[in-house]
């Protein structure tokens, strides 16, 4: 289980890298798009902020478990 800890927590830290510096190539998705139009900028930030803690936890729980 060590292997998907340590994938929980790259896949953690690389939303959080996203999130803080919004590429373009990366902001101009579609889905992406659809997130900033319904729940807005700082929802968007906030949605993808709590899903990266969601895998920051799960990376803690799989290597404590």
């Amino acid at each position: 289980m060590t292997i998907w800890a340590i994938l929980a927590f790259v896949y953690s830290a690389l939303v959080i890298i996203l999130t803080v510096t919004k590429p373009p190539t990366i902001w101009k998705i579609k889905k992406i798009q659809w997130f900033e139009t319904h729940m807005g900028v700082k929802g968007t930030d906030i949605f993808f902020y709590i899903w990266a803690l969601a895998f920051l936890v799960l990376g803690v729980w799989l290597l404590t478990r």
